[in-house]
């Protein structure tokens, strides 16, 4: 067999967004905003849980780390795009690419591994309501989100260091605005068939396992709120789980547009503005979604910011 001579590359070029210089300052700013509207959101989020004890259970436990997940995938993204709109520059070193292809993956997967538990803590609420605290108790909360990270992380520590083994010739060009690994398989010179194997074999698995396992939590709890007489109380079933079911829907409804896009011709473009909505978009609604349909979440908010005292809560209560 034939040996092909590559070159060693010490960089890669960021296609996407490298638009006229005249929207560069919208850009920025547009990216800019929602990047501090995210972080502050989330943020508002962990603070409210951690200095409320009325918050100290598992749905906010988990609501929190994932808060903290959303903070961290969307700063693994866009103060890179912030750099190079500002400097007009469409470069990201060899070492960069990787570790940002490497950070996006753990935080995606951890971001789809909470809401798998979190949305079997609202089929516990919900189907089992009196053993709730017994069978969601602190040690189960811990080992469920230590299995969510440590799931990821060997995860990504396989396609990483798969996708150290690959050789790139002298096209370096990635059509997009950050570093998939997706873009980066299709680049390389050098055999990929393995790497598509494990992407095949392992990533798509685990990405079916936590869709499904949030389909059966929900195949469960519908049939648990069918079974109740009052509207009442079915009103009431419904709202503990609606928020999640809204945050569920918009992840992986942007998720399937991300793969439906790349999978039709001439996707460029459009993958990268669902890949927007699927990275910057998201992020930036969750907050906005628990708080706005949350009173306990409100509450902890008002308290935090001083708006109202722990004394008047309990009074109107």
């Amino acid at each position: 067999m034939e040996k092909r001579n590559f070159t060693r590359i010490t960089e890669f070029l960021l296609l996407e967004f490298s638009v006229e210089p005249n929207l560069q300052p919208f850009l920025f700013g547009l990216f800019l905003s929602t990047y501090l509207v995210t972080v502050l959101g989330n943020l508002l989020i962990i603070l409210a849980v951690s200095s409320d004890s009325h918050l100290h259970t598992p749905m906010y436990f988990f609501l929190s780390n994932l808060s903290f997940v959303d903070i961290c995938f969307i700063s693994n993204i866009v103060p890179k795009m912030l750099v190079n709109i500002q400097t007009n520059s469409k470069v990201i070193t060899y070492e960069g690419c990787l570790t940002q292809m490497s950070f996006f993956l753990l935080f995606g997967e951890l971001d789809s591994f909470l809401l798998t538990v979190m949305a079997y803590d609202r089929y516990v609420a919900i189907c089992h309501p009196l053993h709730y605290m017994v069978i969601m108790n602190p040690q189960l909360c811990v080992l469920l989100l230590l299995v969510c990270w440590v799931t990821s992380s060997l995860h990504t520590l396989l396609e990483s260091l798969m996708a150290l083994q690959l050789s790139f010739c002298t096209d370096v060009e990635i059509p997009h605005f950050f570093c998939d690994l997706k873009e980066l398989v299709q680049l390389a010179c050098s055999d990929t068939f393995i790497n598509d194997l494990v992407i095949y074999l392992v990533s798509v698995p685990l990405a079916g396992g936590s869709l499904a396992g949030i389909f059966y939590s929900y195949s469960k709890i519908v049939s648990s709120i069918r079974r109740i007489s009052s509207a009442q109380g079915k009103s009431k079933a419904f709202s503990t789980c609606a928020s999640h079911l809204s945050v569920v829907s918009l992840f992986y409804c942007t998720a399937i547009g991300v793969y439906l896009s790349s999978a039709g011709p001439h996707s460029s473009h459009s993958n990268a503005i669902a890949s927007l909505m699927y990275m910057v978009v998201t992020p930036m609604l969750n907050p906005f979604i628990y708080s706005l349909r949350n009173k306990d979440l409100k509450g902890a908010l008002k308290i935090l910011f001083g708006t109202v005292t722990k004394k008047d809560t309990l009074s109107q209560e």
